[in-house]
């Protein structure tokens, strides 16, 4: 099955290497590329700072901006060009459920379910994960300032959130993909490897593991 059109999303942990590879593709693929506004978010500095007082703008600022930029995506002909974004929308309930106090999750739920009905499902998803020791080197290399307050100890609190989050996915296809010895951004062949899986990847859940060369 050839896949060189459709709606691809990479998703995966802090540090992971979604967006890297989300550019990698597109120009890969001459795709549409779509990426969320990560460092627009005016709340995201604080939240690191002080968890406890910014997670609800927090969350409540990704989720709206994330919204209207799917509502966009879903205007345009997503047949005539393929279609690469670095996030999945319901990703977004992943960082609520961890961050968000009971009443303010109760909130941000009903506001959710009210947006996600009415956006596009991915022809695929493709989930990178990695070990947390790459996902801190990752970070460290990528400098960015409002990251130096992110620890070790969220980094494996989000990585098992979302492997919890995809082990029971199943609203579209996905490939499950393990990165810790992957590049594909220095490496062609990698991307080259992966493209293929991609290609192929039928329904349901399939899995690539790459050998270390």
């Amino acid at each position: 099955m050839q896949r060189r059109g459709g709606y691809i999303a990479i998703e995966g942990p802090i540090g992971v290497g979604k967006t890297s590879l989300a550019r990698a593709l597109a120009k890969e693929l001459n795709a549409r590329l779509v990426l969320e506004g990560v460092e627009d978010n005016p709340f995201l500095s604080r939240f690191y700072e002080d968890p406890d007082k910014y997670a609800l703008p927090v969350q409540l600022y990704f989720l709206l901006t994330r919204y209207n930029q799917q509502r966009e995506l879903a205007q345009q002909d997503l047949f005539a060009q393929a279609t690469v974004a670095d996030y999945l929308f319901g990703k977004d309930r992943i960082f609520a459920a961890l961050n968000l106090a009971p009443d303010e999750l109760t909130l941000y739920d009903n506001v959710y379910r009210l947006l996600d009905a009415q956006l596009p499902r991915p022809d695929l998803v493709v989930y990178i994960r990695a070990n947390v020791e790459v996902l801190v080197e990752r970070l460290r290399k990528r400098k960015r300032d409002f990251e130096r307050h992110i620890g070790v100890q969220y980094l494996e609190r989000v990585s098992s959130a979302f492997r919890d989050f995809f082990f029971y996915y199943d609203d579209t296809p996905l490939l499950v993909v393990d990165t810790t010895e992957l590049d594909f951004v220095e490496d062609s062949d990698d991307l080259k490897d992966l493209i293929r899986e991609i290609d192929g990847a039928g329904k349901g859940v399939q899995y690539f593991v790459p050998r270390k060369r």
